[in-house]
């Protein structure tokens, strides 16, 4: 039972993931050319596109994607719920546990990201990649206010320590 819930969390996790990425990516912008980008947004568009129909797009929001993202999370609690001994709240204690866990998907996917944005710049220096173009685009938004305030010692960003710390203190504080 333990590896069902296991794959049940992993797979759900794994695809709530791809839709919130395609939702941040559609946020800032990013170059819709890019062939990580494209793949992003093939491996989503059977679930994207028909939501689009139904929900049209509200400004700069994508809803659709909003949606599916709600969705899968709220399937993959339901289902582990299922597959666990203990009772799943309902209603209200449904709608925050909901939440928590969007709350949690987004800052630990931007874990994530910082993190690896970080090393791949130690890395490679000269950026023209495809995957760390787009690493840039998603976390640069973060990091570039913390970076204006930050002194640079040696020539060292210091910015995604800051945000890592800010980002791991929230984790805890929804936990």
């Amino acid at each position: 039972m333990q590896a069902l819930s296991f794959l049940v969390d992993a797979l759900l996790g794994l695809c709530g993931l791809a839709f919130l990425l395609r939702l941040l990516l559609q946020g800032v912008r990013a170059d819709f050319r890019n062939p990580v980008v494209r793949g992003i947004v093939q491996l989503t568009n059977p679930v994207i596109i028909p939501l689009r129909r139904l929900l049209p797009a509200a400004g700069r929001i994508d809803t659709a994607s909003v949606v599916a993202v709600i969705a899968v999370t709220a399937l993959r609690l339901l289902a582990l719920g299922a597959l666990a001994p203990a009772d799943l709240p309902s209603g209200p204690a449904f709608l925050r546990l909901l939440l928590v866990e969007l709350a949690r998907l987004l800052l630990q996917s931007y874990l994530y990201l910082i993190l690896l944005h970080a090393i791949t710049s130690f890395i490679s220096q000269d950026g023209r990649s495809p995957g760390r173009s787009v690493l840039a685009s998603l976390c640069e938004p973060l990091l570039r206010p913390v970076r204006r305030r930050l002194p640079s010692p040696g020539g060292f960003d210091l910015s995604p320590l800051f945000v890592l710390l800010a980002i791991q203190a929230l984790l805890l504080v929804i936990r």
